[in-house]
């Protein structure tokens, strides 16, 4: 009877391991792989590119406003020229001139009206919007300089506005970034072409062979003939797709880097798009003018009571200005670091996470090279996707900085080290002396509005749910800054992202930095890597965040 039963235990055993096995086969058969960026798993590949559809769950976490992309980025429309490259806006020719008659002096904390007329290459007045100027009140003696608002009204005028906040001279300068009839070129081009950069996938087999594919946010834009292998994030369900290697598998893939720039315009899109009609200052229309001075004991400066740095205070228009190469919010009071002491003092017992592109990359570095007691700690990690970190023992602080994980123009830099931004907020308990930094928008200008709102849709979850289990951490989002001038990156496609970043976290408690106006407030060159004078104040201004008294 022993052996009957010992025969039926095992009969048993092998009865159910069968049937796992049974299941595990079948799951394996049917089930379809989640794919995941750590690390680089895939689904099957196919043979012709799936078809790729917008989940709609992806964007109600958005506010209303954002899911409206037509409402968030309305831009005034251009009537067609027919190819009339003089039809199209001139910086040569058009022309500015005050509102009203002009002052000997004008009051301090008033207000500077100016209507700009655009023109044709024939001198004609333009009958419709949509051209992008830079308005600028400048006082360069004083090393002062303020945006001034450009009002579109959408017949070929203008209406510039400028808050007069210095004592002293002041100068007004107006830039015809884009003409209408180049902006038009490149709302079609964002809108239709589904990406204008490609990236390059590396692919290792055990034996060590390479093969190097295209990749991309789509698989129609990979160059694909046959099957592609598609990569799907765990943490924000976004989509990544590489062709598939001859001899090896998906599974394989092991490093990314920058890839090609596409031919994307014609002959008469690259004439509305040249540097002799972009970013031009246009004639001098008015002369300088003078501010009057303040009353006996009041400051020069005219700042109003303003409450301290903290997440959540409206935004203001504009949010600040300089003066003495200093900025000055106008939303909030903030303060100026101008030694190493009162840095340490701020970030002290503090981990501070920075999480973007390579413009919050020079916050830590500008830290970094400003801190002597600062010391890198060599994490062997490509230096244009990180991880970074850098660490101060003795006041308890540490600063961290990651590249946001594809798409990503950088150097070739293994895939297991592109963490979403998603993932990286996942994974973070919060509290008050933690600071999460967001930065990006550069690397998303050569996609659809739809690829960064897709993005938006996932971050601005995270920050959410970081926020709920722990309302004390500070988020401080970074607008992108101006400085790109062409169809791959230009100001226009920047200053689409920074909408929908702002209407993204408007209902958060975050803080914001407008790195917008910051780089185009001042005489000084746009470039997409700001000099240390705005990276500077920039950083003051995080950390007027963190220590607001």
């Amino acid at each position: 009877m022993g052996l009957f039963m010992e025969q039926c235990k095992r009969y048993k055993i092998l009865t159910v391991v069968l049937v796992f096995l049974i299941w595990v086969l079948y799951c394996r058969m049917t089930w379809p792989d989640s794919t995941t960026l750590r690390p680089p798993s895939y689904q099957p590949a196919c043979k012709s590119a799936p078809k790729f559809t917008e989940s709609p769950s992806l964007l109600e976490s958005l506010p209303k406003e954002l899911a409206k992309l037509t409402h968030v980025l309305y831009w005034p429309p251009t009537p067609g020229n027919k190819g009339d490259l003089l039809a199209s806006t001139s910086p040569q020719n058009s022309t500015y001139h005050l509102k009203g008659p002009a002052q000997a002096s004008y009051a301090l904390g008033g207000y500077l009206e100016v209507i700009l007329v655009a023109r044709d290459h024939q001198g004609r007045p333009k009958t419709h919007g949509g051209d992008l100027f830079r308005a600028q009140l400048l006082g360069p003696e004083l090393k002062a300089g303020v945006p001034g608002d450009v009002r579109d009204l959408e017949n070929g005028t203008y209406l510039l506005s400028f808050p007069l906040l210095w004592s002293g001279q002041a100068q007004v300068q107006v830039r015809l970034i884009h003409s209408s009839e180049a902006i038009g070129v490149l709302r079609r081009i964002w809108r239709e072409k589904r990406a204008t950069v490609d990236f390059r996938g590396y692919f290792r087999g055990p034996t060590g062979t390479i093969e190097t594919m295209i990749c991309n946010v789509h698989p129609e834009s990979t160059g694909a003939t046959g099957p592609i292998c598609q990569y799907r994030d765990v943490d924000s369900g976004e989509l990544w797709f590489c062709a598939q290697p001859s001899t090896l598998p998906c599974n394989s893939l092991v490093g990314h880097s920058k890839g090609s720039y596409l031919n994307v315009t014609t002959l008469h899109d690259e004439a509305l798009l040249a540097w002799e009609v972009t970013d031009k200052v246009l004639p001098q229309g008015i002369s300088p003018i003078q501010i009057g001075m303040a009353a006996p004991g009041h400051s020069s400066l005219a700042l109003s009571q303003r409450p301290p740095c903290s997440p959540g205070l409206p935004a203001t228009k504009p949010s600040g200005f300089y003066h003495g190469d200093v900025w000055h919010s106008l939303s909030c009071s903030s303060r100026s670091f101008s030694t190493v002491d009162s840095i340490l003092g701020c970030l002290a017992d503090h981990v501070v996470h920075m999480m973007g592109d390579s413009t919050l990359q020079q916050w830590w570095e500008y830290l970094f090279d400003t801190v002597p007691s600062l010391k890198i700690l060599n994490l062997h990690a490509t230096y244009q996707a990180g991880p970074l970190m850098a660490v101060e023992t003795t006041q308890n602080i540490v600063l961290h900085w990651r590249a946001h994980s594809w798409p990503l123009r950088s150097y070739p830099t293994p895939v297991a080290s592109l963490h979403s931004v998603v993932r990286q907020l996942g994974g973070l308990a919060g509290g008050p002396h933690t600071v999460v930094v967001l930065g990006m928008g550069a690397h998303f200008t050569t996609f659809p509005p739809s690829v960064f709102v897709r993005r938006l849709a996932g971050i601005r979850a995270a920050v959410a749910a970081l926020l709920a289990r722990e309302p004390r951490t500070l988020v401080v989002i970074k607008l992108a800054n101006t400085g790109y001038k062409s169809v791959y990156g230009s100001d226009w496609f920047t200053l689409q992202i920074n909408r929908l970043l702002q209407a993204a976290f408007a209902d958060l408690r975050v803080a914001f930095v407008d790195a917008w106006e910051m780089t185009s407030s001042l005489a000084v060159p746009d470039n997409i890597h700001p000099g240390r004078l705005i990276v500077r104040n920039e950083v003051d201004l995080l950390l007027s965040f963190i220590c607001p008294t």
